[in-house]
Formats: structure tokens, sequence, C-alpha cells
């Protein structure tokens, strides 16, 4: 089975950048979407960002949307995302996942509460602090 790991995730003052990065062991799955979830202490995960790997369609969820950009590199293997002008409400264990969604089923997933993406990363810290 496909494993998932993140990188790239640390402490940062509000208003910085951060990128993080999900290298997936195996890329066959151009079929597939991939997203980025978070959850905070006391709080419901919830989705960020999802990305369909045969067309590259994208979805934003309103809370980061301006500000987060999720996108690929079908070659590494490799899912971004890239967080510009950080908040403490960002503050989070971020996770990427993989799941078997259709290309209009890829956006409407991530905002689903408790969605199955089948595959999940082990997820990383992202803090938001001065």
């Amino acid at each position: 089975q496909v494993q998932l790991e993140e990188s790239g995730g640390g402490s940062v003052q509000p208003g910085g950048s951060l990128r993080l990065s999900c290298k997936a062991s195996e890329y066959n799955y151009r079929q597939y979407c991939m997203a980025w979830f978070r959850q905070s202490s006391g709080k419901e995960r919830e989705g960020v960002a999802s990305i369909y790997i045969g067309d590259g369609t994208t979805y934003i969820t309103n809370p980061v949307a301006g500000r987060f950009t999720i996108s690929q590199d079908n070659a590494k293997k490799t899912l971004y995302l890239n967080m510009d002008n950080l908040k403490p409400e960002d503050s989070a264990m971020y996770y990427c996942a993989l799941g078997s969604y259709l290309p209009y089923e890829c956006g409407p997933a991530i905002q689903t509460p408790g969605v199955d993406f089948g595959v999940w990363g082990q997820g990383i810290q992202v803090t938001v602090s001065s």
C-alpha cells in the first residue's frame, strides 16, 4: 500500500510562510484525489485543500483561500502546500491524504466531516506564534 510522508512543518511568526511537502512511496494514482487536512487541539479535523492528480484541478477552502496554494510534482511523487500570510489560527497538525474520488468529488470531499480518504500521512506540526 502507498505510504505518505509529510515534511516542512515548524514554527513561524504571524505573516510568515511555510511550504509543506508530502512524498508518496508510489505515484500511479492519476485518477485519485490528494488533499491536505489539519487538526488543532480540541477541534475537529478540517479540510484545507485538494487536487485531482489526473488533471491538476485544485480546490481551496474558504479559511485559507488567497493564502494557501496546493500543487503537485508528478516526477518527484510529491504534493505541496504553500502557506503564506500565516495566522495563529493556522496552527495545527497538518496531514496529507490520498483518496479514490472522482474529479467532481475531489473538492466537496474535503468539506465532508469525517471523510475517509483511505491513505493518510503521519502528520506534521505547524505553529504560528509571535
